[in-house]
């Protein structure tokens, strides 16, 4: 808003208890409206990756779940990798399928280079688990920085808007609460919009953290397993 506008009265008339939203958007200055509109996209945004990451995390945990039923139901090795490996596989399954198909490589290669099979494997496994975490937790780093950095834009927003009042304030010299006024909603919109787009994205980013942490510890946990039936397995060729 132009300080010396608002001193000659060109205000926007107030509606019951306060302005709407879109007024305020209008009447605020270039870089009130700036900030306005990137917090809105950021707000958009991760909510965005929010929903996608809910859906995410929802199905890796389904698909661990009955990949874990299938492994220990007692089906051989060798048809739960037929079968599997035919699909797109994701977190254990794609953990045990990555492990299984190095292993029939090794054995199949050269049966005489047992020795380093469960090294190899090994190694392919944390390769797996990496890409795994890789894609799940993509994007996350976004919405750390949204739930960081957003209120302090907001707080930007504000103190620009409150400059302004201030500036019309001196224009006028009239404190009158229908000079201030505009110029303060747009402060506290700018404020509202940095913390509308914070919060969610602090809540959602903690969540998605430890969910991934879950995810990441129960890959783990499988990749011991299987390198402990890999163990045996060698021990039984020798």
């Amino acid at each position: 808003m132009n300080p010396a506008d608002v001193a000659q009265g060109v205000v926007a008339p107030v509606h019951g208890a306060g302005f709407s939203f879109f007024e305020l958007f209008m009447q605020a200055g270039l870089i009130v409206k700036l900030v306005m509109i990137g917090l809105g996209l950021a707000s958009v945004w991760s909510w965005a990756i929010i929903v996608e990451k809910l859906f995410a995390f929802r199905r890796a945990r389904v698909e661990s779940d009955k990949f874990e039923q299938l492994f220990w139901s007692g089906q051989s090795l060798d048809e739960l990798y037929a079968g599997l490996s035919r699909g797109r596989t994701i977190t254990t399954s794609a953990l045990f399928v990555a492990a299984m198909r190095e292993w029939k490589r090794s054995v199949e290669g050269n049966i005489r280079a047992l020795g380093g099979i469960q090294l190899r494997v090994e190694k392919v496994m944390d390769v797996t688990i990496s890409r795994e975490m890789e894609r799940l937790d993509r994007r996350l780093l976004f919405l750390a920085t949204v739930g960081s950095a957003a209120p302090f834009v907001g707080l930007f927003g504000t103190v620009w808007g409150i400059m302004t009042s201030f500036q019309a304030i001196a224009v006028s010299k009239n404190t009158n609460l229908a000079v201030v006024a505009p110029g303060i909603a747009e402060a506290l919109f700018a404020t509202a919009l940095g913390l509308m787009a914070a919060i969610p994205a602090v809540i959602f980013y903690n969540k998605f953290s430890a969910d991934s942490s879950a995810i990441s510890q129960r890959l783990y946990a499988f990749s011991d397993e299987f390198a402990a039936i890999v163990s045996r397995q060698i021990d039984v060729r020798n």
